[in-house]
């Protein structure tokens, strides 16, 4: 068995597409939609843009992601997209580098194991986008040490903050999707298979690196605009100078020539 999930969009509007597609639905909430779609084939579809899929092929992969192209928000062009394999009828559970052995092809656990890997490819996504703002971030601080200056713009320092911002919120309204679902919580199989798939994803460490790029980032910004204010400052104080100065010339012209 195949798994496929892609990463599409910064968003699936799971309401609506829920609403639209008519097929047998094992298990939906706000965040998520699991469907039934034949014999060992599923599809599971998120609401933080992944869409994954179970024993498909590239054709019909590709006429499933232009059919739910309406309720994305932020489609991008080239998709995200991790590959795993399962190898069922084992002897035993192992998991392997991108592949995993099981022994009965249960609903829960290729459930289990396709949510899994949608939390991986999430995570390359978020990865990448703050990969992205910390080499932004960090040509700014590279010409403040050059040059002893920041150039950039309050205007254009407000928006970076805004979109780090946003990107902090972003991940913040998503966190549950790496926690546990409550089913391992009463079932030590999955909640076995679960742990071993996480540490082989590497999730809670790559949360982690993302969650310390973007306090760096944080921290950047917040000394840039400190700097920012104090340039502000300055230049007000220089502007107070010569406005005072200019009334001080006004007077000894106006006591000179009368």
């Amino acid at each position: 068995m195949q798994v496929l999930s892609y990463q599409i969009a910064d968003s699936i509007d799971i309401r609506q597409f829920k609403a639209a597609f008519k097929a047998e639905l094992h298990y939906s909430d706000s965040d998520e939609l699991f469907y039934i779609m034949g014999t060992d084939q599923f599809i599971y579809v998120f609401k933080y843009g992944v869409v994954c899929f179970l024993n498909y092929d590239s054709i019909r992969i590709s006429s499933f992601l232009q059919l739910i192209e309406p309720f994305c928000k932020n489609l991008f062009e080239e998709s995200l997209s991790e590959e795993f394999i399962i190898e069922t009828n084992a002897s035993e559970y192992r998991i392997g580098y991108n592949k995993i052995e099981i022994v009965n092809p249960d609903i829960s656990v290729l459930r289990l194991i396709m949510l899994n890997v949608s939390q991986s490819v999430s995570l390359d996504y978020y990865s990448e986008l703050t990969t992205r703002m910390l080499e932004e971030t960090n040509s700014h601080t590279q010409k403040l040490e050059r040059r002893g200056r920041l150039d950039i713009s309050g205007k254009g320092l407000k928006r970076f903050i805004g979109k780090t911002l946003l990107l902090k919120n972003r991940i913040a309204e998503n966190l549950y999707i790496f926690d546990s679902p409550p089913e391992t919580w009463e079932n030590e199989r999955l909640n076995k298979i679960d742990i071993e798939l996480k540490r082989t994803f590497d999730l809670q460490e790559r949360f982690r690196n993302i969650s310390e790029g973007l306090q760096i980032i944080k921290d950047n910004l917040e000394l840039f605009k400190d700097i920012l204010q104090y340039r502000n400052s300055n230049m007000l104080e220089w502007i107070v100078i010569v406005l005072i100065a200019v009334e001080v010339l006004n007077l000894l012209f106006d006591k000179i020539f009368r």
